[in-house]
């Protein structure tokens, strides 16, 4: 079952993993007011049935003004009515601009149990086929040694200071999949920017439901 966003917000935040600031909005109104005049917003519709948001249509980006917040909402509405997405929510969250896009998953492997993954963000997991495994709970050696393991380390560790904010929320969420019911977990993109990072998108499957 997959969690719900708010469920899994908290469960972000009790193992202090940074996360975007985000909210769940019911009318165009509630999404001009969470944007309120500063910066860019990005809008997205949340649903166990669009698990690829991006090339369904159901993300909207570099929102600045009330017109943009508008139309985009009721756009996402549209495309989600035409998907017969059933039950679905729509989340507003405020853009980062620039920064290295990470993804941090993890899934059940039948023999060895729950596996922690590590890669480049976005698209790129799957393009470049680049990531490291390790079994669950790993120790901050095998943290640094997943970064290592990576043709692009020197892109998304290129310092001390970020390799160690990686290695540290490696462990962070390592801890939170071993101690929770979860079957699969994937923070994707989780986008690294100005000495610290943000989980911008989240999906947690429990085999509760």
């Amino acid at each position: 079952m997959l969690l719900n966003y708010n469920s899994a917000i908290k469960i972000l935040n009790k193992y202090k993993i940074r996360n975007v600031e985000s909210a769940i909005v019911s009318t165009y109104d509630d999404a001009v007011k969470f944007w309120n005049g500063k910066g860019m917003i990005t809008m997205k519709v949340i649903s166990d049935k669009a698990l690829h948001k991006s090339k369904n249509g159901l993300v909207s980006l570099y929102l600045s003004n009330p017109k943009q917040i508008q139309d985009a909402f009721l756009i996402l509405k549209k495309r989600a009515l035409k998907l017969k997405l059933g039950k679905y929510k729509i989340v507003v969250q405020r853009m980062i601009l620039g920064g290295t896009e990470i993804i941090i998953g993890g899934n059940i492997d039948q023999q060895f149990g729950k596996m922690i993954l590590l890669g480049l963000g976005g698209i790129y997991v799957e393009t470049f086929k680049d990531f490291a495994l390790r079994l669950c709970p790993i120790s901050k050696n095998e943290a640094f040694s997943m970064i290592d393991q990576l043709k692009s380390s020197n892109i998304i560790a290129h310092d001390a200071k970020s390799r160690e904010l990686i290695a540290s929320l490696l462990l962070k969420v390592s801890k939170m999949f071993s101690e929770n019911d979860f079957v699969e977990m994937d923070l994707n993109p989780i986008i690294l920017h100005d000495e610290t990072y943000d989980a911008v998108d989240l999906r947690l499957m429990s085999d509760k439901g």
